[in-house]
């Protein structure tokens, strides 16, 4: 993984896991139910920003070296894969 991806990953994992300690508190004081969705909300989105990430990373650096490498079978094979998963999410 490219470092500087790397890092980025590393920190926003670490924002999510406050996040999460968050919610559990939340949950466990009873907070307002909107509150709570609303925070769930943006755990999602801070997931999703992760995946775009580390998604960035694979096409930078894996799937371009398999193109370049006469494997484009497998890149494209990828990138369908990576499509239809992203499909599915809506």
């Amino acid at each position: 993984m490219k470092a500087q991806i790397k890092k980025k990953v590393i920190r926003r994992l670490n924002i999510i896991q406050g996040q999460t300690r968050g919610l559990t508190r939340m949950v466990e004081e009873e907070k307002y139910c909107i509150d709570i969705i609303t925070q769930a909300g943006a755990i999602k989105e801070a997931l999703s920003g992760v995946e775009n990430l580390i998604l960035q990373n694979h096409l930078e650096t894996h799937v371009l070296h398999q193109m370049k490498t006469g494997k484009e079978k497998i890149a494209t094979d990828e990138i369908l894969k990576i499509y239809k998963l992203a499909q599915k999410k809506k």
